[in-house]
């Protein structure tokens, strides 16, 4: 795709010199990705589940309109699965985005696409990778995101999300208006991821 992948646009280098993602264009992959999740979840002839949804197989086109790719791992779900069946082949998809259950043996489902959607938007918000080196010992982007809800945001969003709008000179009227804004979209998307 002409604009590369998700990955290459929220961790590029510096040296690269790549343009940021506002908040606004952030929210629109988010939402893209999100129907293309319903389309494959939903309305195929068969539910298929893409199994590694992670920022590298977010495809973006000229429009920067996400699509998603690689479908290495994808499955498709019988129509009538049994619960309590698990399987011995080990964890489908990504360390970091992969559902915890998967790695207890659990069969592949639409929940652990949606697990690694929660992940991509908390990492699109924060800007951390799920495999960062802050998360040890337990603790996870799950637990970064959920501890600074809902008064704490701000300190944990992607710096690049807070530098965005910074022409005014006083914090009142429109300009204060628009940063209260962003920091309730931001707390609504750290809460869905």
């Amino acid at each position: 795709m002409p604009n590369g992948n998700l990955n290459k646009w929220l961790h590029s280098d510096v040296a690269d010199e790549q343009p940021s993602l506002s908040l606004l264009q952030r929210l629109s992959i988010a939402i893209d990705v999100g129907n293309g999740l319903d389309h494959l979840h939903h309305h195929c002839q068969k539910p298929i589940v893409h199994c590694d949804l992670k920022p590298s197989n977010i495809l973006l086109d000229n429009d920067m309109v996400a699509h998603v790719g690689d479908f290495g791992l994808a499955k498709f779900l019988p129509h009538l699965m049994n619960p309590t069946q698990s399987s011995s082949i080990g964890v489908r998809g990504t360390i970091g985005y992969a559902a915890p259950e998967y790695g207890l043996g659990s069969e592949v489902s639409m929940n652990g696409d949606v697990y690694s959607y929660g992940i991509l938007l908390l990492e699109m918000a924060t800007g951390k990778e799920p495999t960062d080196d802050i998360f040890v010992e337990g603790f996870n982007l799950h637990n970064f995101a959920r501890m600074a809800l809902p008064n704490r945001v701000l300190e944990i969003v992607d710096p690049i999300l807070l530098q965005e709008d910074e022409g005014g000179n006083n914090n009142e009227g429109p300009t204060q208006a628009r940063n209260d804004c962003k920091v309730e979209c931001l707390i609504c998307m750290i809460k869905v991821g």
